[in-house]
């Protein structure tokens, strides 16, 4: 196939690449960047998809980031590709910063006294994650399901990172748009300046040329002429 890549990647290697590209996170942003820039849409459209992907980009919806994000695009009238590229903006260097401070943020707006220290994160997360893989097995066996561990993982830590992170998600989602609109406006314009010019140039080109080959044709007519009037026998 054409697209198929030449040396196929690994699991392993898949999920390294997703915590740290190959390149380096200065590299994927220049990259995502410079595929920004060369949507083919208006500026206004490209920076509303970005408002939308920044702002799925950091609340707790795992796995359905990228289809959030072209759905609120869509509803907003945003280039949903900006949308989906967009959404990278989560990323294991900015994700931590932006969920502890979020988790804190949802706390205090819902009024809960719980400690947020490091270990405590730890043990509501494996206690979560131990209780819902005994819930999957117990499907496929006769033991019985029990939530008490998921339940309080979510009072305690989903439900407050989920509402404490719409404000700093929103503020993120506007710097977004206010900095990707005149940029890929600029760009915009630069590139159709220097297309113009390009064009400009090729038509002079041709211009040229067309005015040598007729003086070229020119000239051999009339030496043509010439010899027809020094012919033998001409008066």
């Amino acid at each position: 196939m054409v697209f198929r890549r030449r040396n196929p990647r690994s699991t392993l290697g898949w999920v390294r690449e997703m915590i740290y590209p190959r390149g380096g996170f200065r590299r994927a942003t220049q990259y995502l960047i410079h595929r920004m820039r060369r949507l083919p849409d208006e500026p206004h459209r490209i920076a509303r998809g970005v408002f939308a992907g920044a702002f799925v980009s950091f609340p707790p919806i795992f796995g359905i980031q990228m289809l959030s994000a072209g759905l609120l695009a869509w509803a907003i009238r945003g280039n949903i590709l900006a949308a989906v590229l967009s959404t990278f903006l989560s990323n294991p260097l900015t994700t931590p910063f932006v969920a502890i401070a979020s988790l804190e943020l949802g706390h205090w707006m819902l009024g809960i006294d719980q400690p947020l220290d490091f270990v405590t994160l730890v043990a509501a997360f494996a206690n979560a994650g131990t209780e819902l893989w005994s819930n999957i097995t117990a499907a496929f066996s006769h033991r019985e399901a029990h939530w008490d561990s998921l339940a309080v993982f979510f009072r305690t830590i989903y439900l407050p990172l989920f509402v404490g992170s719409i404000i700093p998600s929103l503020l993120i989602a506007v710097v977004s748009y206010w900095v990707t609109f005149p940029l890929v406006r600029a760009y915009q314009r630069l590139r159709a300046l220097k297309t113009k010019e390009r064009t400009e140039k090729r038509h002079r080109l041709r211009q040229a040329l067309a005015d040598a080959k007729a003086r070229l044709k020119a000239r051999a007519e009339a030496g043509h002429g010439a010899g027809d009037d020094d012919a033998p026998g001409s008066p």
